[in-house]
């Protein structure tokens, strides 16, 4: 994908003096006295803001934070604490600058915050007038914002149609290298782990993956569907019944392909779901009535790591158990370790899965970790986002 990037326009020179308006997603958790509680994406903002300050541009940084109402400001929805940390990360003020659709005065090497742009009537819903606005305020557009780049909104999407220039910023254009490697450029055999409580919230992603990967993984609840699908005992385990016959569709498409959906040979179960509930390894053909899967089982978790390890290039979305429960929690532990050990290029996103790769400390061993939750499972589907479709076309 051709988009225009923040750095080549820094090396052509073309940034000195210029009115940058920076879109970041600055979107970090707070607690109830508006204290920010973990600060990573504050922090994986700070190298396009610096870029920006040493080619010597005026520098506009925004971002949406939490879910206010549109024209209702309230004390907890303002950046005022994101512009504090930020300050604090570069080592200069950071101004906040609140009523700033008319103008902002900014000079060149310096940084203003703008306030929390989902307090601007007509954000969600991609005002042209809005848009038209933030882009009169600057030269150059940089979307650094992968969280975002599945809205087009007017910060996100608007103002990169109407701006002098725009452009993606290192964060957007690292997870754009990223994505492409996986899945539009693979190294053979690519292998696709989705995980998660239902096939119904990823059934448009298996279906994407199936015509495109070599090894499709499933675990989680979406593996129980999986296991009903074929035939097998799942207890009273969680599993949707009325889409086994789409489960069955994809396990087709694979071997049509002459690839697979590895089916679980042993599962971990319980009686009940707590974390202090008695683990059993069974055969999955034993799984009782009775029985919650909440993992799986040792061989089927070694078959799965060996595959990981031969693999070329590994997408991975989802833990493969209740991996908060130290019981069950062998299973994804086995395959985050089998990812970490493969020379493979792997990508990963989701929430469930960064926790996951917490844990176990393996974040240096993972080719890349989106950053982007919902965008990031937008791409697995196949769908093409807003951001890169708009920062494609400006770059003809």
């Amino acid at each position: 994908m051709k988009v225009l990037r923040f750095a080549d326009l820094i090396a052509q020179g073309a940034v000195e003096g210029r009115r940058v308006f920076i879109r970041a997603d600055l979107n970090v958790p707070q607690d109830d006295a508006g204290r920010i509680t973990e600060d990573t994406r504050i922090r994986a903002s700070v190298p396009c803001i610096r870029m920006a300050l040493d080619a010597g541009a005026a520098v506009m940084v925004t971002s949406h934070l939490g879910r206010p109402t549109e024209g209702e400001f309230k004390p907890g929805d303002s950046l005022e604490p994101v512009a504090a940390r930020l300050g604090e990360l570069l080592g200069r003020e950071v101004r906040l600058a609140t009523d700033w659709l008319d103008g902002v005065k900014v000079a060149p090497g310096e940084v203003v915050m703008l306030e929390n742009v989902r307090l601007n009537k007509g954000e969600k819903k991609n005002s042209e007038a809005l848009a038209r606005k933030m882009a009169a305020l600057c030269d150059i557009f940089v979307h650094d914002a992968f969280g975002t780049a599945h809205r087009a909104e007017a910060s996100t999407y608007g103002i990169a149609q109407f701006a002098k220039v725009a452009c993606a910023g290192p964060l957007l254009a690292a997870e754009i290298d990223a994505i492409t490697k996986a899945l539009a450029q693979p190294k053979r055999p690519l292998v696709a782990i989705v995980a998660g409580s239902k096939v119904s919230t990823k059934l448009t992603i298996l279906q994407s993956l199936a015509a495109k990967v070599d090894g499709l993984i499933v675990g989680g609840g979406i593996a129980n569907t999986f296991l009903l699908a074929a035939g097998l005992p799942i207890g009273k385990s969680l599993a949707e019944p009325g889409l086994v016959d789409e489960a069955k569709a994809v396990i087709e498409a694979m071997k049509a392909r002459g690839a697979a959906v590895p089916i679980p040979v042993d599962v971990v179960c319980a009686k009940m779901f707590k974390a202090d509930a008695t683990a059993t390894v069974k055969a999955v053909a034993d799984v009782a009535d009775d029985d919650l899967i909440l993992d799986i089982g040792p061989r089927t978790a070694a078959l799965l790591a060996a595959q990981l390890k031969a693999a070329g290039t590994i997408v991975w979305n989802g833990p493969v158990g209740v991996f908060e429960f130290d019981a069950f929690a062998k299973g994804t532990e086995m395959i985050a370790r089998a990812i970490a050990d493969s020379s493979a290029f792997s990508i990963a996103g989701g929430g469930d899965t960064l926790a996951a790769i917490a844990k176990y400390g393996i974040e240096g061993d993972v080719g890349y970790i989106s950053t982007g939750g919902g965008a990031f499972l937008e791409v697995l589907e196949g769908k093409t986002l807003p951001a890169f479709e708009i920062l494609a076309k400006r770059a003809l």
